[in-house]
């Protein structure tokens, strides 16, 4: 059995909670499929003595109802060993079980209870929040062997209702956690823990279609290659994650359709859309729902919330990062393919080859840390952004990265996915060079480095000096 990969600082913090000889309450939360539940489990299994799970909303032509919900809270107290007791009728009951059962199990050691995927259970007019705050604040932390862990996949709700709470939990949280995707690192890791072999260029290009999201990545099949993986999770009759897109949207969002529309809209433009051009291109109003769909969908890691380079904060722009999101829109749902081995007959064609230039971008985008440490200024304030230039100035530009240092240095970078080393050419230096020149003459106080990002080496010929500086894949795997 493998150990748990990376999650190091996380499982340190988990244990320093246990050990803390007081009552805590910890929060962990972050993007469905992420890894939370496996996380609590493995590290506190020996030692939890009550573990429920909310019941899934994704039906949505039938609501999960309170009843349905109580019983199952219900069912999850008999199978920790609870007796002699009847099903409770609201949430306050409910707990009020628990706390009757706690306290008939307790044996001086610590006890740890763990409720996962709290927001299903907070169904419309339940009580469910303020059964736990009386849980909590009448009971639970006066425990000092007490350990509730909760969790969620619904981000926004879980920081609007639990973390920053402004009700009776306020302050309440004696500890907080979000989970984030793996990194290209723990990706390999995970891979070879698995008996996965897979060279760097394929686990970058396994990253560009599921992002670092260990449950798709558990669905790797050892025997067989990445094409006929990828046929096999989005192609094939029946594939694994055939309908994950709506399932993925449908099971964290109360509005899910509208969502899934504004995630649409980003996925056909990298730079992302300001406020006012979501609700132009969707038809959805600028209001208060509007701005917690946006909340909720920057929250649960699906949307990044930037500035374009020195613009104003009014130009305020959101663009998708999930890489997930990415590749269904693009191959799932706007192509619609049916072929059952399209990725294995199509891999070497140019479609797909254009697709992994702009997913590698996206990957750069969620490694920007390492990116930092192989230029060696990890330790220097940043701000990333894109940076365009409309047609008719310069006959149009985009610079999908640029890394602004507090130093006064602007890192220009070109990202570059292809199998072999790349060559610059001549056309291409004075394309850079122009763009460069631009650069300088717009903005004088800074200054601009040209930096090569790509899964190979950079060529060293006649035209390569153009760049300052390189980074390649292997640092992305640092």
């Amino acid at each position: 059995m493998c150990e748990i990969i990376g999650r190091k600082k996380e499982i340190a913090e988990l244990r320093r909670y246990y050990n803390s000889g007081r009552a805590e309450f910890v929060a962990v939360y972050g993007r469905r499929r992420v890894g939370k539940t496996f996380l609590v489990d493995e590290v506190f299994h020996d030692n939890m003595v009550f573990h429920h799970t909310g019941l899934s909303p994704y039906d949505r032509h039938r609501k999960t109802s309170l009843k349905s919900q109580l019983q199952n809270f219900y069912f999850s107290l008999l199978r920790h060993g609870m007796e002699n007791a009847q099903p409770p009728r609201s949430w306050m009951e409910a707990f009020f079980m628990l706390e009757r059962f706690l306290e008939t199990s307790d044996n001086g050691t610590r006890q740890v209870v763990f409720i996962d995927e709290l927001p299903w259970m907070d169904t419309v007019r339940s009580g469910f929040l303020t059964a736990l705050e009386a849980f909590w604040n009448g009971w639970g932390n006066t425990r000092h062997n007490l350990l509730l862990v909760v969790c969620g996949s619904a981000t926004s709700w879980m920081l609007d209702n639990i973390i920053n709470n402004k009700g009776g939990l306020y302050g309440r949280l004696t500890g907080e956690m979000k989970l984030s995707p793996f990194t290209l690192k723990e990706c390999d890791e995970f891979f070879k823990c698995r008996g996965i072999k897979m060279s760097k260029y394929n686990v970058l290009q396994a990253y560009m279609a599921l992002g670092g999201i260990p449950f798709y990545l558990n669905m790797f099949n050892a025997a067989y290659s990445l094409p006929q993986n990828i046929d096999s999770l989005f192609f094939e009759r029946n594939a694994k994650l055939g309908d994950e897109f709506d399932r993925l949207f449908n099971s964290i969002f109360d509005n899910a359709d509208d969502c899934m529309k504004i995630v649409r809209l980003l996925g056909t433009r990298h730079s992302g859309y300001t406020r006012k051009e979501i609700v132009q291109k969707t038809g959805l109003s600028s209001n208060g729902d509007l701005t917690k769909m946006l909340k909720a969908l920057v929250g649960s890691d699906f949307v990044v919330k930037y500035v374009p380079f020195r613009a104003s904060s009014r130009d305020e722009h959101y663009k998708l990062i999930d890489s997930f999101c990415w590749f269904w829109l693009h191959f799932k749902e706007s192509k619609r393919i049916t072929q059952p081995d399209y990725w294995q007959c199509h891999v070497k064609e140019s479609e797909i080859s254009a697709w992994r230039g702009i997913a590698f971008e996206e990957v750069c985008l969620r490694h920007i840390s390492q990116i930092k440490n192989a230029l060696n200024i990890g330790g220097v304030s940043t701000n990333e952004s894109a940076y365009t230039v409309r047609d008719g100035e310069q006959g149009g530009m985009q610079i999908d990265l640029l890394i602004e240092r507090a130093d006064d240095v602007v890192n220009v970078c070109e990202m570059k996915f292809y199998r072999m080393p790349f060559a610059v050419t001549k056309s291409y230096a004075q394309t850079l060079a122009a763009r460069l020149q631009y650069l300088e003459e717009k903005y004088p106080s800074l200054t601009f480095h040209l930096t090569y990002i790509g899964s190979t080496e950079l060529v060293h010929n006649e035209y390569s000096d153009i760049f300052t500086s390189v980074v390649t894949a292997d640092e992305l795997f640092v």
